[in-house]
């Protein structure tokens, strides 16, 4: 289906356009976020992915960082060649990220804020006395979801 006569305008050159800037950002915004904060202020725009990993002491393929030892004829002593150990140039995100994850464990399964709250409010009024707290539901108060009362609809 052809175009309509007269809608179609040259391309013209947009001299007041920051060229550097205008890739430098389009670079940013196709590389995607770093979620984790210590990578992300350690990381360097210029080099590679594997290359970032590999000072800060990580590793981009797990089965390259600790390799299954293959069931072979052992080698001599002089034949086995040491590799030398990548150089580690930023060790303070591998700190980092190992003090994070020792520290212990917010804890998730905890009772509703309302229900400890009436819970202590029970406990203060009638102390032990399980019968008068759960027979004395004031205001109609009930332990069956659908009904008025704290935990209902």
């Amino acid at each position: 289906m052809p175009k309509a006569k007269g809608k179609t305008r040259r391309q013209k050159f947009g001299y007041n356009v920051n060229r550097k800037r205008l890739n430098r950002n389009a670079r940013r915004k196709a590389a995607p976020r770093i979620e984790c904060s210590h990578i992300r202020h350690a990381w360097d725009q210029t080099k590679s992915v594997r290359q970032n990993l590999a000072e800060m002491g990580l590793a981009m393929d797990p089965n390259r960082a600790v390799p299954l030892l293959k069931r072979k004829v052992k080698a001599m002593e002089v034949d086995v060649e040491e590799r030398p150990k990548e150089l580690v140039r930023k060790p303070y995100v591998l700190n980092d990220l190992e003090a994070e994850a020792s520290l212990p464990e917010k804890k998730g399964n905890t009772l509703s804020r309302d229900l400890i709250d009436y819970v202590r409010y029970m406990v203060e009024n009638h102390g032990e006395n399980y019968k008068v707290s759960g027979s004395g539901l004031a205001g109609g108060t009930t332990w069956v979801r659908g009904y008025p009362g704290p935990f209902g609809v």
